[in-house]
């Protein structure tokens, strides 16, 4: 098993962290005494942070995500996927540096944007990267690492504030935010020293510098037989897709054989569906449901929700690989739906209580539903958008899902707000607004059903035959026909005049058999 390309897998996903972090503290912060007399409104001799204030604080980090996710192909396409990761850590420290230093709703807003701009950058970039350069049969584990550290850094978060939250003054906000530059660092400086993703090398035309990356990351001579089929395969693979079209914005709309747009469209459900299944919910306002429903330490309360979050994330990681996609995306959206009905329903039938009882089978039912989203949706929106896309338009397909993530997270955390809230204005759903996650999640189980393939232990190449000649239902079935036949796509020798590489020691399927099953599939 190649270490470099584990390391290398492990210490992206540490960009995840900044993701998880970010998103984090600002719940809790908020609630915070100096950070309410900064940046709120005194009222009836009170000091409190207005509906509005709170819902531009929390939700405009994703405008700055948005657009860094929009841009982040571009980026990755012309710069690399390290050199892009490195371009989106720099955004993000000056947007860390903003809001620690500024004592204004404007400046602190202009520091999320630009925050934004780095966790939605990386967290286009950095999935991708990984994809390109980790071994296929663990290549769930090693994308799902990213969620890993996304919770990780949720949970962290949780126990700074919690450190922070007594302290008088402004250092109170100001320890959790700037503590930030310590994990960019750590990610800019490792990234630097990491090899570059040798399918972006071939395709930028850096054939030799792809093959050198390749032998470091399979931990063979460059002239061996392993680095040599494996460029072959990439190679193949790369100048089929080029028959097909240049790799550019037109391509994505193009749904013929390498049905392009119905990826796209596919990997922008499963985005939307992670962020309409109500996470946000719990990681912005987390601490002021927990506050408002009578939890006497709402603080405590979110270090154990977090750390139930991250525990279970590591589930998903060993699992991913193992049960497969499929069934952890269509069961865990139905387990979700459950749990927050239930909890919706909780909540209607003892509105306004203070029975102690009533407000533990809350927080219980929230924990069960964060415990199935962390070991199925978490993961499961990175390693399968990942996986998805033909490798020329990996970069675009991952910009788009992630931009409809970071869009639908936006809408959410300005939104949700004023849904919860009572007064002039608000909706006042309290805890009814369960109800709205929990049918998303049952819609999102019909989608995964019809939509999402199963894609375990192949090779993103391989990937690329299931998703042009078979279909989501029947996905599994045809995915165990590649495995146990070796398969890789005949018509590449017929355009490129070359052999196609083997990935094991199982003979290739004849043509023949290849289009008897792709009957079947069809």
């Amino acid at each position: 098993m190649p270490s470099l390309a584990i390391f290398l897998g492990a210490f992206a996903s540490f960009a995840g962290f900044l993701f998880g972090y970010d998103t984090g503290y600002i719940s809790g912060i908020k609630v915070m005494g100096p950070f309410i007399e900064t940046f709120g409104a005194l009222e009836h001799g009170e000091w409190v942070l207005p509906t509005a204030t709170s819902s531009l604080v929390t939700s405009i980090l994703s405008v700055g995500t948005l657009f860094g996710a929009l841009a982040a192909s571009t980026i990755a396409d012309r710069f690399g996927r390290r050199w892009g990761i490195i371009i989106y850590i720099v955004l993000f420290c000056i947007g860390v540096a903003l809001q620690t230093a500024c004592k204004n709703v404007g400046g602190f807003s202009a520091g999320r944007v630009f925050a934004g701009l780095g966790v939605g950058g990386t967290s286009v970039i950095v999935p991708v990267y990984q994809a390109e350069c980790a071994p296929q049969h663990i290549r769930g584990l090693i994308i799902s690492a990213y969620q890993f550290f996304i919770t990780f850094g949720l949970l962290l978060a949780a126990i700074v504030v919690y450190a922070t939250h007594g302290r008088p003054d402004a250092s109170s906000y100001q320890i959790p935010i700037a503590i930030q530059f310590v994990w960019a660092v750590i990610i800019a400086g490792g990234t630097a020293v990491l090899p570059e993703s040798p399918r972006w090398l071939v395709m930028a035309g850096k054939d030799d510098q792809g093959r050198q990356a390749l032998s470091r990351l399979l931990g063979a001579p460059i002239d061996s037989e392993a680095v040599t089929n494996h460029y072959a395969e990439i190679k193949a693979n790369l100048d089929h897709e080029r028959l097909s079209g240049s790799g550019g914005w037109r391509d994505v709309l193009k749904n013929g054989e390498t049905r392009n747009f119905a990826r796209i469209i596919t990997g922008m459900g499963i985005q939307a569906f992670q962020q309409l299944s109500g996470i946000n919910f719990i990681i912005y306002y987390g601490t002021q449901f927990f506050e408002s429903s009578g939890i006497t330490n709402p603080f405590v309360i979110a270090i154990a929700v977090n750390t139930v979050f991250t525990g279970m994330t590591v589930v998903g990681m060993l699992t991913f690989d193992r049960i497969g996609r499929r069934p952890l995306m269509v069961w865990g959206a139905v387990g979700m739906g459950v749990a927050q009905i239930i909890v919706a329903a909780v909540g209607v039938a003892h509105h306004n209580s203070d029975d102690k009882v009533v407000q533990k089978v809350m927080v219980a039912f929230v924990c069960i539903y964060i415990s199935i989203f962390a070991f199925s949706w978490g993961p499961g929106g990175w390693v399968c958008t990942a996986e998805m896309y033909p490798f020329a338009l990996r970069a675009k397909g991952m910009s788009l899902s992630t931009s409809t993530n970071w869009l639908f997270n936006f809408c959410i955390g300005y939104a949700t707000p004023y849904l919860v809230d009572s007064g002039p204005g608000n909706a006042g759903l309290h805890t009814n607004v369960f109800w709205i996650w929990g049918g998303a999640c049952i819609v999102a189980a019909a989608f995964s059903y019809f939509f999402v393939y199963e894609t375990a232990r192949l090779s993103l190449e391989q990937i690329d035959i299931l998703m042009r000649k078979s279909s989501a239902i029947k996905s599994k079935s045809y995915g165990k026909f590649i495995l146990d036949n070796d398969v890789h796509d005949d018509e590449m020798e017929q355009y490129t005049n070359r052999p196609v590489a083997k990935a094991g020691a199982a003979e290739k399927a004849s043509h023949e058999e290849i289009e008897g099953v792709n009957e079947v599939a069809k």
